[in-house]
C-alpha cells in the first residue's frame, strides 16, 4: 500500500472485502497491521473507509479504533510554535551549501600551491516517528479528518451490537469527540488547498457528533450510517458487473470464414478470370476501404461537407469539398467560369487561422468560358482545435488583361471533426482532473427542463461518452456527472457536468459544465460547443 500503485491495490481490496464476506476477517487484520505504512492521503481514505464499514466483530471494532486512534493521536492537530521553528531551522540549514576555504601551502619541494577545502555541514539524523496519518492531518488534509470522523462514528455506533462493554464504548465515544474537536479546530487555522472544504467538513462532523451525543439522532442516523454505504457500493460493484459482461457480449467472436478457406490475391489473379473465380465482392471490398460502407447516406454525407465560398453573382463560382482524415484535410474546390472570357493564371490563395498547415497549395490554371475544374489542396491538422480556413481567387481576363479577386467564405472545422468517445476508471479521471491545467467553465442555461434528458443532450452533442452511472427512473434535483473522450491526436477531454433543478427559479435548470485539458485550444473549443448546444436546438453543423 505504501508504492506507486497503492491506490489500485487498495481498490482491489475493497471490492474483495464486498464479494467475498468470508475473506473479511483475515483481510481487515492485515489491513489494521499495515495502516501505519499508509504514507498516501487518498490510500487512506479507502482503508478507513473499509474499517468503518466492515468491522463487525468486538475485535475488529476493538483493534481497528486503537489502531486507528493511536496512528492519529490526541488534539491538536497543529504545528507547534517550537516544531514550527525546528523544522525553519532544519531546512535552512539544510538550504545551505558547503562552505569553502582556499588557502596557500608549501609543498615538498619548497614550492607554494593553493589548496581548496570544501567543508559540508553534518546532516543531522531525522528523529521525526510521527505517524504517518497524523502528518497528513496536520499538513491540512480536511477531507481527510471528514472521512476519519465517520469512520470513528461508525465503529461507535457499532460497538454495543457487538457486545462491547459499556464502560469501553463510553471510552471510544469521548475519544472520537475529542478528535473531531481537534479535526474541527485544524480545518480552522490551517491555509490549505483544501480550505474550501471547511464548511462542509464541520457539517459532516456535527453530524458525526450529534448521533454519538443524542438518543434520538442516534437511532434515526444509524441504520443509514452502517448500512446504506455498503449497499450503495455493492449496487456500484454489480452496475460494472452488468456494464462488463454487456461489453463481453458484444464483443464474442463471430465467425466469418473458416480456417481453411481459400484465400484469392486479386494482384495475382490471372487476366484472364476463369469461371468460378470472378470475385463478386469488389464493390464491398471498395466499399470497406475508402470508409463509405452505407451507399444509402453516400450522399447526404457528402453534402454536408459542401462550403459555398463565392456567391452566384460572382464571376467566378466556387465550392469546397472537404474530406476530414484524422491529421489531414483534403479539399475539393470545384471553380465554374461564368463570364464569356478565358481567364488565365486562376489561383486559389489559402490561408489558416488555427493549428492548420497547408501542405500541398493549388497550382494555377487556365479555364475556358463558362468551364468548370477542381482544384485540391492538403492541409495538416497537429492539434484539436478549431480552425478556419479562408482565401482568395486570383484571375486575369485574357481578352481585357485585367487582374480579378474574390474574397472566398470561411470554412469553419468543427473541434467534433476529432472527437472520438472513450472510457477510463474512476480514479484515472481524477488524477488527470487534477493534473490538467487549462478549466473552461461555462454556464448552463437552456430550455431543457429534465435532467437525463439534458444530460443526454450533451452527451450526444460532444461525442462523448459518460462515466457516471445513473438511474433513469430516479427523479432528483440534483444531478452530476462525468464526461471523457479523446481526440485523434490522442489528447484527453475532461467534463463535469453539476446541474440542477431550482423550484425557486421556475424549475429551470442551473449550474455549470466545466472543461478541462491539457492544452488551451481543446477546453476552449469545447467550451463554444456545449454554449451552442445547451439550449436545446441543434446548430446547423457541418461534419
Amino acid at each position: 500500500l505504501s508504492s506507486d500503485g497503492g491506490m489500485q491495490v487498495i481498490i482491489f481490496v475493497r471490492a474483495i472485502v464486498e464479494r467475498y464476506p468470508a475473506l473479511r476477517p483475515a483481510i481487515l487484520t492485515k489491513l489494521i497491521n499495515t495502516l501505519d505504512e499508509v504514507t498516501n492521503n487518498n490510500v487512506m481514505c479507502v482503508c478507513l473507509w473499509i474499517l468503518g464499514e466492515y468491522c463487525e466483530t468486538s475485535e475488529t471494532v476493538k483493534d481497528a479504533f486503537d489502531s486507528v486512534t493511536e496512528q492519529l493521536g490526541e488534539a491538536p492537530y497543529v504545528v507547534q510554535a517550537d516544531d514550527k521553528k525546528a523544522q525553519e531551522k532544519a531546512a535552512a540549514e539544510a538550504a545551505k551549501g558547503p562552505k569553502m576555504v582556499t588557502k596557500n601551502v608549501v609543498l615538498a619541494d619548497g614550492t607554494y600551491a593553493t589548496q581548496t577545502i570544501y567543508s559540508e555541514a553534518k546532516t543531522p539524523a531525522v528523529t521525526d516517528k510521527t505517524p504517518h496519518l497524523r502528518k497528513m492531518i496536520i499538513a491540512g488534509d480536511i477531507f481527510l479528518g471528514a472521512i476519519i470522523s465517520s469512520s470513528l462514528t461508525k465503529m461507535c455506533l457499532r460497538a454495543p451490537d457487538v457486545n462491547l462493554d459499556p464502560v469501553s464504548v463510553k471510552e471510544m465515544t469521548v475519544k472520537s469527540l475529542l478528535a473531531m474537536c481537534g479535526i474541527v479546530k485544524m480545518a480552522e487555522v490551517t491555509v490549505s488547498a483544501q480550505k474550501s472544504s471547511l464548511a462542509d467538513c464541520s457539517e459532516r462532523v456535527t453530524l458525526c457528533c450529534r448521533a454519538l451525543l443524542d438518543p434520538k439522532a442516534s437511532a434515526l442516523l444509524k441504520k443509514t450510517l452502517l448500512s446504506e454505504g455498503k449497499s450503495s457500493f455493492a449496487a456500484f460493484l454489480k452496475h460494472i458487473q452488468e456494464k462488463e459482461n454487456k461489453e463481453k457480449e458484444s464483443r464474442e467472436d463471430v465467425i466469418t470464414s473458416q480456417a481453411d478457406d481459400l484465400i484469392h490475391f486479386r494482384q495475382l489473379r490471372s487476366l484472364t478470370a476463369q469461371g468460378g473465380d470472378l470475385d463478386l465482392d469488389d464493390g464491398s471490398d471498395l466499399a470497406r476501404a475508402t470508409g463509405y460502407a452505407d451507399g444509402g447516406s453516400l450522399l447526404s454525407n457528402e453534402l454536408s461537407h459542401v462550403y459555398q465560398l463565392s456567391g452566384f453573382a460572382d464571376p467566378v463560382y466556387a465550392e469546397a469539398f472537404v474530406t476530414v482524415h484524422d491529421y489531414d484535410i483534403l479539399l475539393e474546390i470545384l471553380i465554374i467560369n461564368r463570364t464569356p472570357n478565358t481567364l488565365a493564371n486562376l489561383t486559389v490563395e489559402l490561408s489558416t487561422m488555427g493549428d492548420m498547415k497547408i501542405v500541398e497549395r493549388p497550382q494555377s490554371h487556365t479555364i475556358g468560358p463558362l468551364d468548370q475544374m477542381t482544384i485540391r489542396a492538403s492541409i495538416k491538422v497537429s492539434s484539436t482545435e478549431t480552425g478556419h480556413i479562408f482565401g482568395t481567387i486570383v484571375y486575369e481576363d485574357a481578352s481585357t488583361h485585367e487582374k480579378g479577386y474574390i474574397n472566398l467564405n470561411d470554412i469553419h472545422m468543427d473541434i467534433m471533426d476529432y472527437i472520438r468517445p472513450a472510457t477510463c476508471t474512476d480514479e484515472v479521471f481524477r488524477s488527470m482532473w487534477a493534473e490538467f491545467e487549462w478549466e473552461n467553465k461555462v454556464a448552463i442555461s437552456t430550455s431543457i427542463g429534465d435532467l437525463v434528458e439534458f444530460l443526454d443532450h450533451i452527451v450526444t452533442s460532444t461525442n462523448m461518452s459518460c462515466l457516471t452511472p445513473h438511474d433513469r427512473n430516479e427523479k432528483g434535483s440534483f444531478l452530476a456527472a462525468n464526461l471523457y473522450a479523446k481526440s485523434v491526436f490522442g489528447e484527453d477531454a475532461l467534463v463535469n457536468v453539476s446541474v440542477e433543478k431550482k423550484e425557486d427559479n421556475d424549475g429551470k435548470l442551473a449550474g455549470y459544465i466545466r472543461i478541462r485539458s491539457k492544452t488551451q485550444g481543446i477546453a476552449l473549443s469545447l467550451g463554444d460547443r456545449i454554449t451552442s448546444v445547451q439550449r436545446g436546438t441543434q446548430p446547423n453543423k457541418k461534419q
